[in-house]
């Protein structure tokens, strides 16, 4: 699983008025809860990029004056207007102890109704979860194999790994071979022509 390193500046005092100067200084103000002490920091933007802008599933290291912390990424508060980052709230991760989390869903092998010109459409990007830190992966997959035009996988067919309890509903689709409409057509056309023979 890929790890974050982030440097990070402990803030010595707290509320919005702290939240706001380190705002003023060009940062984003940060909490760090989860166990017996919750941490308050501040980072540049540029620290926090690969984590924020992606689809991908990552562990965010925080070095707080040199002390490193293995944390995830909880929430995130943006302006509704400029989408900048307004503050961000991280849960350290610790030992014995289950975390709530959602995960990618990747897609494994080959639908022949892709390859008979169907599409696969993704209609659901991730799955919650509930799961130790020893035992966190960075995505969960699912087989699409014997996939067949119209057909779909739900969340009860993903792939799970040890340790991990799903929370997402079970009946839920994940994604579906969708049939064209050029395709439905050409179908169609065929099941009207009159077969040789016939009148």
């Amino acid at each position: 699983m890929e790890t974050i390193s982030i440097k990070a500046d402990k803030r010595l005092e707290i509320g919005s008025k702290s939240a706001k100067a380190a705002r003023r200084e060009g940062k984003i103000p940060c909490v760090m809860y989860g166990g017996k002490e919750v941490e308050y920091f501040s980072v540049l933007p540029a620290q926090v990029k690969n984590l924020v802008y992606t689809p991908d599933f990552k562990i965010a290291s925080i070095d707080i004056n040199g002390v490193e912390t293995n944390c995830i990424l909880k929430d995130i508060q943006m302006h509704p207007v400029s989408d900048e980052i307004l503050h961000i709230d991280f849960l350290r991760l610790q030992a014995g102890v289950p975390i709530k989390v959602e995960l990618p869903i990747g897609f494994k092998g080959a639908s022949p109704g892709v390859k008979a010109g169907g599409k696969l459409i993704q209609t659901m990007r991730s799955i919650k979860i509930k799961v130790n830190p020893a035992n966190l992966v960075d995505k969960l997959f699912v087989s699409i194999d014997g996939l067949g035009l119209g057909q779909s996988v739900r969340v009860k067919d993903v792939e799970i790994t040890e340790g991990i309890e799903v929370l997402s509903a079970l009946a839920t689709p994940v994604a579906q071979i969708a049939i064209p409409r050029a395709l439905k057509s050409a179908t169609a056309a065929a099941d009207a022509k009159p077969k040789p023979g016939k009148k």
